[in-house]
């Protein structure tokens, strides 16, 4: 029997972590000056968004010794985070060695952790991480950093305070509303934070709610024991959805997919390589565009762990090449037809991706008309309609003008979600979470010196502190 970790591995890890900080906490000094403002106190940086990601960024920030922040995050506290809410899969996708939020200390890395949880064993024979501990250990990661999050904030806009500021609307789950004002503003907003996730108006035309729902919706699967259920899509979510819905008792699922083929080749596996990583963004715009032509036409295959979930039930079937043309409902029951089959289900799940579209984010809506898309800066872009909806970020993922010089406050917002794919290989997953926070948190601390850069120098004239205070010489000293 493998030996369990003793009871206080999480006490001694954590004792071991705060070591760590302090042994790298140089330079150690404060170094942001404060700014004023009538209405009320102004933060440095304001993160949008409490997930994996936006956690990184403020530790990211606490260690430039950036402290004046703040993170919003819409679930409320205790309330399970996404990889628990409607993420599917049993295990993250990603390897387990993977690295991201510890940001190179190994005491903060999801092995730490899992090993003072399990074991050493637990954590050797481990395949890949489970959701539900990765969701624990990123919890836990807020806790012992100490990470200012404050939940249940919902952010409904974005509007410049002059060049100098951006003001932030958000509201509690209890409906009371605050406007907080920040120099620099990073938009943690995930995989959908370029748009959203979309019925397509056939579906949502043609069938009621109650027969239908996304795969990043709330769904009650217990409800659909005994049921017939179709799924239109063929990612990895589509494919979680289909397990899970076989696991919970479905009598038939159908996969309808429009591609021929699935594909065997994951390029994010590829991508995994530091050059890549950490100096895409360094990239000029025409490889940039051809880097990401290639990796958007290659898809993803669903993971051959969740493949394998679903084909271990003989009441799975795969449509392949048989994309959705019409349907409707027979009484209660969804008629679907395609080229390759006529079928007959309860209910219908729809994982049909993500719709590129800056206007339907509340916190985007009334800046979209200001932001650069890719389409406004690079010509080929234009007859691309994917690619070209997404914005056009700098090097350290910041917004920028689409009629220079009418927005230059956009320089402060930035976004680490999905948005930033095309212009820096950010893809909201772990593997590229490091080089994305680490980008974000010097871009920031290079705007905010820039800009008390003066004053500085006038502090280094002023600056009188006696490090030499001793100028006795032997020579001078009288014999005793």
């Amino acid at each position: 029997m493998d030996a369990l970790p003793p009871p206080d591995a999480l006490t001694r890890l954590e004792r071991r972590l705060e070591w760590e900080l302090e042994t790298l906490a140089y330079p150690a000094r404060p170094w942001v000056r404060p700014v004023t403002h009538p209405d009320g106190p102004v933060l440095d940086v304001l993160v949008v968004g409490g997930g994996q990601c936006g956690l990184a960024t403020a530790f990211a920030l606490k260690r430039a010794r950036i402290e004046n922040i703040a993170v919003l995050e819409a679930e409320p506290t205790g309330q399970a985070g996404v990889w628990t809410r409607f993420a599917r899969m049993h295990t993250l996708r990603t390897p387990k060695h993977v690295t991201g939020p510890e940001l190179g200390l190994p005491s903060l890395s999801i092995r730490a952790w899992y090993e003072a949880q399990y074991g050493e064993a637990a954590w050797a024979a481990l395949h890949k991480i489970g959701r539900e501990d990765w969701q624990a250990y990123l919890t836990w990661l807020q806790r012992v950093l100490a990470l200012p999050v404050r939940h249940g904030w919902r952010v409904t806009g974005i509007t410049p305070e002059g060049d100098a500021l951006l003001a932030v609307q958000a509201v509690h789950a209890d409906g009371t509303a605050q406007r907080l004002l920040a120099r620099q503003v990073v938009l943690a907003t995930g995989l959908d934070g370029c748009g959203g996730w979309q019925v397509p108006a056939m579906i949502a035309q043609a069938l009621p709610a109650t027969h239908y729902a996304h795969t990043a919706q709330p769904i009650d699967f217990a409800r659909l024991a005994g049921r017939r259920v179709a799924i239109l899509g063929a990612g990895a979510s589509a494919f979680d959805n289909a397990a899970t819905a076989l696991e919970a008792g479905a009598v038939r699922v159908d996969l309808l997919a429009r591609r021929p083929v699935l594909p065997s080749v994951n390029p994010n596996r590829w991508m995994e390589f530091f050059g890549f990583l950490h100096h895409f963004a360094d990239l000029p715009d025409a490889q940039k565009w051809r880097f990401m032509q290639t990796l958007f036409a290659l898809n993803q295959p669903p993971p051959q762990e969740t493949f394998s979930r679903c084909a271990a039930h003989d009441r799975f079937f795969l449509h392949l090449g048989a994309p959705l043309t019409t349907l409707g409902m027979m009484g209660e029951t969804i008629r679907l037809e395609t080229p390759r089959a006529t079928l007959e289900v309860d209910f219908l799940i729809v994982g049909t991706g993500l719709v590129v579209d800056l206007t339907l984010r509340p916190e985007l809506a009334g800046l979209a008309q200001h932001i650069a898309l890719w389409r406004d800066r690079f010509a080929p872009a234009a007859e691309d309609r994917l690619l070209g909806a997404y914005p056009y970020l700098n090097d350290s993922f910041a917004f920028t003008e689409r009629h220079p010089g009418a927005a230059p406050w956009l320089a402060r917002l930035r976004s680490s979600s999905f948005a930033a794919m095309p212009s820096t290989a950010s893809s909201a997953g772990i593997s590229t979470l490091r080089p994305t926070v680490e980008r974000i948190a010097r871009g920031i601390a290079r705007d905010l010196f820039c800009e008390q850069s003066g004053a500085d120098y006038d502090s280094l004239c002023a600056y009188d502190e006696a490090e030499l205070v001793d100028l006795r010489l032997a020579s001078d000293r009288s014999p005793a």
